[in-house]
């Protein structure tokens, strides 16, 4: 393992405590600020469940040490993660503040799930030292973290913060052009936006579009991506089908009017009781606990499995 570095998280909520986590397993010290008491009093508890239930060692949460002010989190910290809400104007406030504390040698990594580089990195200090990190939901469990290099990001940047997160035990990819939505949220609000226009133009239902996916094409991605598919396919098949139905798969510029119209009546899904389909707060609670339980095992399955193969090198 690579040599324990001093970690900041800028925010303590749903990313930034899983973040935290990351590092703080990987033997790392780490310091997280947020601006919100009940989100610092609670750090510790919530990382130490996640531990509990991943059968990890309790410990590693010792690591983490709560900060109210960014200056007190980034003192002498090698990487600054930034992961406050999706917010311009919040981040570019951020990026100002942590980077006129911050030593001139960090490395300064804002966690966004669309938002390009240069949007935020424009307020900063040391524009070379910006990178974009794009950790999944939870960051303790999803292993993708995809590593955005903007316009005026440092090759040397890029390299040492996919380093630091490959000696974590995640696995970072880089984007190589800073584009909205980096590559893995550009393919899921594709098919989310097809899902949508299938239901809204009463093709099917809700209920018909998850089934489908979740009992055909989905029961393979883990294992093969669609560019293999396609090659196990044959890419002269893939073509004479993308002639048949490309022209009829929507391309609408902006949200589709459904969404928009849910959005605005207040049904925003599982938090609500109601988006595209309906939930009471037991099948929400139901539906997080399956997730998460289908993640451990299928991860878990993995690493015994890459295990398995490196023993019989």
């Amino acid at each position: 393992m690579a040599a324990p570095e001093r970690i900041a998280v800028i925010g303590a909520g749903l990313m930034g405590h899983g973040i935290a986590q990351v590092f703080a397993v990987a033997g790392h010290t780490v310091r997280v600020q947020d601006p919100f008491p009940e989100a610092l009093a609670s750090l510790h508890a919530r990382v130490t469940a996640n531990l509990r239930r991943l059968g990890l060692p309790e410990e590693a949460a010792e690591r983490i040490t709560p900060c109210a002010e960014i200056a007190d989190a980034v003192d002498g910290a090698a990487f600054v993660f930034e992961a406050a809400p999706e917010d311009v104007a919040l981040k570019q406030d951020l990026m100002a503040r942590i980077t006129a504390v911050a030593e001139p040698s960090t490395v300064i990594a804002s966690n966004t799930s669309s938002m390009p580089v240069a949007i935020y990195a424009k307020t900063a200090r040391g524009r070379e030292r910006v990178v974009g990190t794009h950790f999944w939901n939870p960051p303790y469990l999803i292993p993708l973290v995809e590593v955005v290099q903007g316009a005026e990001t440092s090759a040397a940047v890029v390299e040492a913060t996919m380093r630091l997160l490959a000696a974590a035990g995640k696995l970072p990819v880089h984007v190589r052009k800073d584009v909205p939505g980096f590559i893995a949220n550009r393919l899921q609000h594709a098919l989310w936006r097809e899902a949508i226009a299938l239901v809204q133009d009463g093709i099917c239902d809700a209920e018909t579009v998850d089934l489908c996916i979740k009992n055909s094409f989905g029961l393979r991605l883990s294992v093969m991506g669609p560019l293999e598919t396609a090659d196990l396919n044959g890419l002269d098949m893939i073509l004479s089908i993308h002639e048949q139905i490309l022209p009829f798969i929507d391309r609408t510029p902006g949200p589709l009017q459904i969404l928009k119209d849910k959005v605005a009546a207040g049904d925003l899904g599982m938090k609500t009781g109601r988006g595209f389909l309906e939930w009471t707060p037991e099948q929400a609670a139901a539906a997080r606990q399956a997730l998460s339980d289908h993640l451990i095992t299928a991860l878990a399955a993995r690493s015994a499995a890459a295990g398995a193969t490196a023993s019989d090198r």
